[in-house]
């Protein structure tokens, strides 16, 4: 416990030091494993774990994901799906904020990034709302909060980082988000009710549109609305598994961006470079993680703990509210990915150890992801709005995001209390 405290310990201090995540993490699990059990087995198992991460077949549906999504990107998916959630909710009070939160998580849907929904819906949806004169309190925050639906509503990446992290099933991950991704959908437009409720202010009433106007909206998105369909519909029928999901996913993306005539040689050029950067960081850190797992599973902290927790008297579901506390707490000092790849190595055997399902560990550890992505003071989606609107102070994104922090607090009570909301569909549709 003392061996793991230290390196948990040097982990943080090396990132708060902006040392790049993947290397604090191999850093202190090369050297910990070093200091233990000798400098020449550290250097085989750091060999040997960078070779079986490189050459794993699960891996290989990181950056096909990747790239569907970098090619539903480029084809300008985002302004239509955003003019079709506009034309059936633009018309009530504050129903742009909502259309907003629905878009993101259409786009969520075939993208699976967070930070690149906030980025591509942000500059499609806040002209507008700025035109309809919406605060830009409310505008913001409904941004920054709908685009963390990037990470749970699939194909999310950082579920499939998880499922290999931990070996749990990729595609019944997928099916025990779609509940919670809907919830969080419905929270955030709960949130902008609110908002709009307390300042009308906020949010003045727009033009509905015609009957025409939805049809020709719906015409727009239904390609996207069936390449979502045959992505996940195969994975849950079980006619592919998940790579060869994303395989078809990322073909069929391909073929769309160049039916739209958008995939002109420069943005195929940036559309694959970007997505051989995003693979090789997110391959750079996983390599780290698994490396400090290695370290962490030699120093029998895990076993440790939870011999403690059981122990102790506390309650199964007590461990679990003080495991969302901790969560909670780094989520406010570090961004989703490295805050997973530091505490899963550690939590998971404790939360399987006192049988609950690694499925549904899997998706609220998401969603407390999301939860951290957007709670002050440092939420990541609260500084990227600012990137593409560096006029807008980050006090107003603050201010606007405090019912949208709610609404996410609400939805992991209830995941916590209710696990059958995440494990019904998979049960239906792989046991």
């Amino acid at each position: 416990m003392v061996a793991a405290g230290a390196g948990f310990l040097l982990s943080f201090v090396l990132i708060f030091l902006r040392v790049p995540i993947a290397v604090a993490l191999g850093i202190t699990g090369f050297v910990g494993f070093g200091l233990l059990i000798g400098w020449k087995q550290s250097s085989i198992m750091l060999a040997l774990t960078t070779r079986d991460a490189a050459m794993s077949y699960s891996m290989c549906v990181i950056p096909l994901f990747i790239l569907m999504g970098n090619f539903i990107a480029g084809t300008g998916v985002s302004r239509e799906l955003y003019k079709a959630a506009q034309a059936f909710l633009g018309g009530r009070r504050g129903g742009l904020a909502s259309a907003t939160v629905w878009s993101c998580g259409g786009f969520a849907m075939v993208c699976g990034s967070s930070v690149a929904t906030v980025v591509t819906m942000g500059k499609v949806a806040l002209p507008s709302m700025r035109s309809f004169q919406y605060k830009d309190s409310l505008s913001a925050a409904t941004i920054a909060a709908g685009a963390t639906l990037g990470i749970i509503i699939p194909p999310s990446v950082l579920l499939v980082i998880y499922g290999i992290m931990t070996e749990t099933h990729i595609g019944k991950l997928y099916a025990a988000a779609l509940v919670p991704g809907a919830l969080g959908i419905l929270g955030y437009i709960a949130a902008v009710k609110w908002t709009v409720w307390r300042d009308p202010a906020s949010a003045p009433s727009a033009v509905k549109s015609s009957r025409q106007e939805r049809y020709q909206a719906l015409l727009s998105v239904w390609p996207v609305v069936l390449l979502f369909a045959l992505v996940l519909g195969g994975i849950y029928s079980g006619i592919f598994t998940a790579t060869e999901a994303a395989g078809i996913g990322a073909f069929g993306a391909f073929c769309l961006a160049l039916a739209r005539r958008r995939l002109t040689r420069q943005v195929l050029y940036d559309i694959l470079l970007d997505s051989a950067q995003s693979t090789a960081v997110i391959f750079g850190l996983m390599i780290g993680a698994l490396i400090f797992t290695e370290f962490l599973n030699y120093t029998g902290a895990h076993t440790a703990l939870l011999s403690f927790v059981q122990d102790s008297g506390f309650s199964p579901f007590m461990v679990i509210v003080v495991i969302c506390v901790i969560y909670i707490i780094l989520g406010a000092l570090m961004e989703e990915l490295s805050m997973m790849l530091l505490t899963v190595p550690l939590f998971f055997p404790i939360v399987t150890g006192l049988g609950y399902d690694p499925v549904w560990f899997g998706v609220l550890v998401i969603v407390l992801c999301e939860l951290g992505m957007i709670a002050p003071p440092v939420g990541v989606n609260l500084f990227v709005v600012r990137s593409f609107a560096p006029d807008i102070p980050i006090t107003t994104v603050v201010r606007g995001i405090g019912p949208f922090v709610a609404a996410d607090i609400v939805r992991v009570f209830v995941i916590a209390s209710f696990p059958i909301l995440s494990l019904y569909l998979p049960a239906l549709f792989f046991d």
